[in-house]
This record gives C-alpha cells, sequence and structure tokens, in this order.
C-alpha cells in the first residue's frame, strides 16, 4: 500500500479515536446522579496567583454515593476552594465544616433526568458530526493522491468501515449514559 495512503487511513483513524476520547471526557461532567470526583473536574482554583485544577490543591472523594468531599492540603484553601466551586456554577452548595467542604449531590428529578439524556444525546451527535467530517476530509486527501482506482476505492471502503465502527461505538457508549441517567 502507498505510504501516503497508510498515513491518511492511520491519522483519520486516531483523529475518530479522538472525537470518541472526547465524547467520554464530555460524559464525565454529566452527572448521573451518584457523586463522582469527575463532577468537580473542571473546578479551578486560585492558588497563588495561578488558576488551579481543584485536583491538584484537594483531595476529592466519595464517601458514599450522595456526597463529596473536598479535603485542602492547605487549610488556608477552604475559603477560596469553596468560592470556586460556586464560581464553576455546576448546581452544588457546598459546606465548609472548617477542615473540608461537603457537597450533597442532589437526587435527580425525572425532568432533569429527560435533560441530561438529551444533553448527552446532543454530545453524541456532535461526537458522530466529528467523526463524518474525519471522513469527508480523508476521502477528500485520498482524490488528491496519484494512486490507482483500485487503491483509492479500497481505501475508501476501509474509512467507510472505520466511520461505521466509530459511529457504532459512539451509539453503544450514547446507550450506556442514557441509561446510567434514567436509571433512579
Amino acid at each position: 500500500m502507498n505510504e501516503e495512503l497508510k498515513f491518511i487511513l492511520d491519522s483519520t483513524r486516531e483523529e475518530m479515536g479522538n472525537s470518541i476520547k472526547h465524547l467520554e471526557k464530555e460524559y464525565l461532567n454529566i452527572r448521573a446522579g451518584k457523586a463522582s470526583p469527575a463532577m468537580l473536574g473542571s473546578v479551578m482554583v486560585e492558588y497563588y496567583g495561578s488558576q488551579t485544577p481543584l485536583s491538584q490543591v484537594a483531595n476529592v472523594n466519595t464517601p458514599d454515593g450522595r456526597t463529596i468531599s473536598v479535603q485542602p492540603w492547605e487549610k488556608s484553601m477552604l475559603q477560596e476552594i469553596e468560592r470556586a466551586i460556586l464560581i464553576a456554577n455546576l448546581g452544588f452548595n457546598p459546606m465548609n465544616n472548617g477542615e473540608s467542604i461537603i457537597i450533597n449531590v442532589p437526587a435527580l428529578t425525572e425532568e432533569r433526568r429527560a435533560q441530561l439524556a438529551k444533553q448527552a444525546k446532543s454530545e453524541a451527535e456532535d461526537a458522530k458530526v466529528g467523526v463524518r467530517n474525519h471522513r469527508r476530509e480523508a476521502l477528500h486527501e485520498i482524490k488528491k493522491l496519484d494512486v490507482s482506482e483500485d487503491l483509492e476505492s479500497n481505501a475508501e471502503i476501509d474509512i467507510q468501515d472505520m466511520t461505521d465502527k466509530h459511529i457504532k461505538k459512539i451509539d453503544d457508549i450514547f446507550s450506556i449514559k442514557e441509561k446510567e441517567i434514567m436509571t433512579v
């Protein structure tokens, strides 16, 4: 197989894989009722003049399915962490007990579950659009190459197979997430 063609196929496979990784990362931010340290993954704390991820200034864990505990490594950071959680606008109400910050994760209402499922579906659709865009770009690059029609045709078939597999994986990931969200 032509080296350029191989490179296009490999890079397309990697880019489609990145679309799936991005979807999985986005799904970590969609909470499904159970408390998880990942829910605070987007929180940035002012630490000695720079924005720092919460996980780098505190230990974040879940003592049970409804509670997130944030234990700062420096007690002086308690107010700053509490403020950062409020600013992140995640819908949490942090409680500072002088030692750590406790967040009670409220149970999801049926309406909120439906909203989250809709959001998850939207993220899945965005990932599919990304995969299809990578397919279109790869097909465009293949057309530019000076290769035989057979090689070109085989590469197009390979790219379509790759696209179908990635779209199916996205659908599978979505159905798992939807089930997780809708389970009370």
